[in-house]
């Protein structure tokens, strides 16, 4: 709209300038409107040149700092993940998360099934299997956060500011709740300083190859998830810890 804008007033000045030279201005003079009307269109070019790579500009800076905090809720979304993995729930405590991964361990086990003799009633028996698991050995949960800066993972990315963990519990069935937890973070927060216009317009994104809503964000409070809500683009190569 602004290019557009800018545009239509170059037309008209340039207009009443050509209008102005031919019926008002003495021949001896018009080289200083030749002089003038270049600089206009100098003016013009950049203007208009800048109008077009300002989003483009804007969304390259977007993608780097959108990836920074991404990179950091997946660290908090595995952690969250093993936690629950070990003690059966989420925690809002990003410090005691670190905690679990310096020195939480997964236990190791195996699955075995036993032959059982049971009465069917009249006298009558019947052999099962029955599922045995044995806990074989243990593997530290520091183990799969090789690399990854968990230590920092509480830190919003270009900001003063931390992280805040949610949880709670949503009735999956009928009389059964699951635990859940949720990480977010104000888009404007993390673009603060670029073009409002812009980051108006990506607060208001629907989805496709952007994020979508206001917020960065891993987990929902409303529905049992442990994903983000960012495009693909931003989890190539990556690998999740499983249940």
């Amino acid at each position: 709209m602004i290019t557009v804008l800018i545009i239509v007033i170059g037309i008209v000045v340039t207009a009443f300038l050509a209008y102005a030279i031919v019926n008002f201005i003495p021949r001896k003079l018009h080289w200083i409107i030749s002089i003038l009307l270049i600089a206009i269109a100098i003016f013009l070019v950049y203007k208009i040149n800048f109008e077009i790579t300002k989003p483009i500009k804007f969304n390259k800076e977007k993608k780097e700092k959108y990836a920074k905090v991404i990179n950091k809720l997946k660290i908090i979304r595995d952690a969250e993940v093993a936690y629950k993995k070990v003690n059966g729930n989420y925690t809002t405590d990003g410090e005691a998360l670190i905690q679990f991964i310096e020195n939480g361990k997964f236990a190791l086990t195996q699955t075995r099934y036993v032959p059982k003799t049971i009465s069917i009633g009249g006298g009558i028996t019947k052999t099962i299997e029955e599922r045995v698991v044995d806990t074989i050995g243990y593997d530290e949960v520091k183990n799969v956060f090789v690399g990854k800066d968990y230590k920092n993972m509480m830190k919003i990315p270009g900001t003063d500011q931390t992280f805040k963990i949610e949880i709670g519990e949503i009735e999956k069935i009928v009389g059964l709740k699951a635990p859940v937890f949720e990480v977010k973070v104000d888009k404007a927060l993390i673009l603060a300083g670029m073009d409002e216009n812009l980051v108006k317009q990506e607060k208001e994104a629907i989805g496709g190859e952007e994020v979508r809503g206001e917020f960065i964000r891993v987990g929902s409070l409303t529905d049992v998830s442990e994903d983000g809500n960012w495009p693909p683009y931003y989890d190539k190569g990556d690998k999740k810890i499983k249940e």
